[in-house]
């Protein structure tokens, strides 16, 4: 069996590599960067990725060196999110800098089994009916690799895109944002954020005693790109929104970041496949971004495998980019929304922020919703197979308990396979080649499970099938 090559050790590909070594698929991680970078651009590990990492047992790693918070925000409104209502495990966003969950998730990949190749840069593909060469320039020199499938998780200028001839459309940037991660003097006693006419700024808290600064000003709302971020341009910027610089000094990182927003055009050609930031571009608004590319690599990796190792319909793979694609599409339009809000700093923009956040505080359910949205809770994948579906079909499995203490749903889904639940406790279970059978009662049955007697859930935790009557999925509910 050829590997599947995976190129990119950010936290997708990393990710992926580890659901392909689940199923026992040789997995090869080539990374460019010879270390892992230090820097953290991403924060925010949203609720439903704390629940992929709970299917497969390690989301105590990341719980133990994160800092949850009960609160979000959309588009900068001073009127917060509350992630306390959602109906999961995870009620909040949990604060872990990009390098922890980097490396929380290259040990996990490790312990699986995935080689980690650091220093090795990915040049170009040859793609042939069964199989990819991958032409690669390392710590010795050039050589090349045969795949069987490869990935690209290589970011916003994949490699492995341009090589496949994977259109990547959408807009040029308009707004460019900065980020500043520096020492304080005088910090301020939390977590801040601004806004007015001349711009917005947030303020956050990082470990080892730095804050990082984020935010846009009126002179960068220009399409061009404004250069290198100084340390003089930063202080003036805060000191032109908050009043103060802190007693800013000691820089560990500046950086800026543009709104260009674009998607590539498919997420798969023949064994070449996307996910992560080289499949979808956008402003880094909600802190959405790390937690959709874990996603994609969910939703992936065991078709992947599947398709791989032959036990899979032909037609399996292809559902990667119909399901994952749309996702990519609703991500680009909220946040584009969102950073209309953030550099709304006219007279009338201010007036469209003031009135916004105040419906949120008015209307709960609208603040639940764009927190579900954020979440990716909402998340919901078309049914395969003819005739009705049962209105649970696609939608995310919530992490089900089982009564007389028989644990929860996803203590069941730690190997990555489906399972296939009987809630009535006693029914006959067909034997499904690709499915653990598990046969308990709900210990608290609600919403539409209430009335469910029999289900299948994919590994990625999404539901197959279900029904309201005791019996076996047809053949065609795969995914």
């Amino acid at each position: 069996m050829d590997p599947v090559i995976v190129v990119g050790a950010g936290p997708t590909g990393l990710w992926l590599a580890a659901e392909l070594r689940l199923h026992g698929i040789p997995v090869t991680v080539l990374e460019t960067r010879e270390e892992r970078d230090p820097h953290s651009k991403a924060v925010t590990v949203h609720p439903r990725t704390l629940e992929v990492l709970a299917m497969r047992g390690v989301a105590g790693r990341f719980l133990a060196a994160g800092m949850p918070i009960p609160t979000g925000h959309f588009g900068g409104l001073p009127q917060r999110l509350d992630f306390g209502v959602l109906d999961t495990a995870y009620p909040f966003t949990l604060f872990l800098p990009q390098a922890d969950t980097e490396r929380l998730l290259e040990e996990h990949a490790r312990e699986l089994g995935a080689t980690v190749l650091r220093g090795h840069r990915v040049t170009g593909l040859e793609e042939r009916a069964d199989a990819v060469t991958v032409l690669v320039e390392g710590p010795g020199g050039p050589y090349r690799l045969r795949a069987s499938y490869v990935a690209g998780c290589d970011g916003t200028r994949s490699t492995v895109r341009q090589a496949a001839g994977i259109a990547f459309s959408g807009t040029d940037p308009t707004v460019w944002g900065w980020l500043g991660d520096v020492v304080l003097d005088e910090p301020p006693a939390g977590p801040l954020s601004a806004a007015g006419e001349h711009g917005g700024v947030m303020v956050v808290p990082l470990p080892g005693g730095v804050h990082r600064f984020v935010g846009a000003t009126a002179d960068d709302l220009r399409p061009g790109h404004p250069g290198e971020l100084t340390m003089k341009e930063l202080r003036a910027k805060v000191v032109r929104v908050l009043g103060t610089d802190f007693g800013m000094r000691d820089p560990r990182w500046l950086s800026r970041f543009g709104n260009a927003a674009r998607q590539a055009e498919t997420y798969r050609r023949g064994r070449i496949v996307l996910a992560g930031d080289a499949a979808h571009m956008h402003f880094p608004a909600g802190g959405v971004g790390l937690n959709v590319g874990v996603q994609d690599a969910a939703n992936l990796g065991w078709k992947l495998a599947a398709t791989v190792r032959g036990t899979a319909p032909a037609c399996l793979l292809d559902t990667y980019h119909a399901e994952r694609h749309p996702v990519g599409a609703e991500l680009l339009r909220h946040t584009m929304a969102q950073t209309a809000l953030m550099t709304a700093i006219s007279d009338d923009g201010r007036a469209l922020r003031s009135l916004l956040s105040s419906l949120l505080a008015e209307v709960p359910e609208l603040s639940r919703t764009l927190a579900e949205r954020l979440a990716a809770l909402d998340v919901r994948y078309p049914p395969s197979g003819p005739g009705p579906a049962h209105p649970l079909t696609g939608t995310r499995a919530p992490d089900l308990p089982f009564a007389d203490g028989a644990g929860t749903l996803y203590e069941l889904m730690h190997a990555g396979r489906h399972v296939l639940l009987d809630l009535t406790g006693d029914a006959e279970l067909p034997e499904l080649p690709h499915a653990d059978p598990h046969r308990a009662r709900l210990a608290a049955p609600e919403g539409a499970w209430a009335k469910v007697r029999a289900a299948l859930v994919r590994p990625d935790g999404h539901v197959a099938w279900a029904s309201d009557q005791a019996g076996a999925p047809p053949a065609h509910a795969w995914a």
